[in-house]
């Protein structure tokens, strides 16, 4: 009875404990995480990203209970792998890079069809998805417009690739980024955001891909 008693004792003290750590860590993130929304710096990156990684419901959710930037847990972390991964990306041949646009680029009047890769873009000129495509094509990427991460793990699962270049909003750009860690991701956010007919600075996606050149 009385090992019972100890074990459930030292149970709970490591349990506090450990609470305790992810308190602390918490914390540390969001300090350092205002820290970059007003200096636009980022200090110690790679244990940022593992904390925010580890952490990213409850991070998003305290930073939600204190009504700071909505995006700033998303941003963080996008920025940082941008950061960490650019030279290495830039090393990548562009036939070993994966480029992934979100389907929501798309004119309300888009002529192309949805198939098992995403949409079939046809270079109607009605959006920049066909200005993107006609570019980086015949550089040698492959591009994928896609309506959802089902279709990226598809794509993911069927390709072999080194690197991978994503445009969305900021909590998609993140989880595919974060999905895609192991592919030094690079990322270019959306302008103008929503579900129909978004908008991405077609010169920062280019600047993306020329840095290989």
């Amino acid at each position: 009875m009385l090992f019972v008693d100890s074990f459930y004792m030292f149970l709970g003290q490591l349990v506090v404990l450990v609470i305790g750590i992810i308190l602390i860590l918490l914390i540390i993130a969001l300090i350092l995480g205002i820290l970059f929304a007003r200096k636009n710096k980022i200090k110690f990156p790679r244990f940022l990203l593992y904390i925010v990684d580890l952490l990213y419901s409850p991070l998003k959710t305290i930073a939600h209970f204190l009504k700071l930037d909505e995006n700033l847990i998303d941003d963080m972390a996008i920025k940082v792998r941008d950061e960490l991964n650019k030279e290495k990306f830039r090393r990548i041949p562009a036939e070993k890079t994966l480029v992934f646009l979100p389907h929501c680029l798309r004119h309300g009047d888009c002529p192309a069809t949805l198939q098992k890769e995403g949409l079939n873009c046809t270079e109607c000129g009605l959006c920049s998805i066909g200005v993107i495509k006609k570019k980086s094509e015949p550089l040698g990427y492959k591009l994928y417009i896609v309506p959802g991460s089902s279709f990226v793990k598809k794509i993911v699962m069927e390709n072999k690739f080194q690197a991978v270049l994503g445009v969305a909003c900021h909590e998609d750009l993140n989880q595919m980024m974060m999905l895609l860690s192991d592919f030094c991701p690079q990322g270019v956010l959306l302008e103008k955001t929503g579900c129909f007919e978004t908008k991405v600075n077609v010169k920062k996606v280019f600047e993306k891909l020329d840095s290989k050149y």
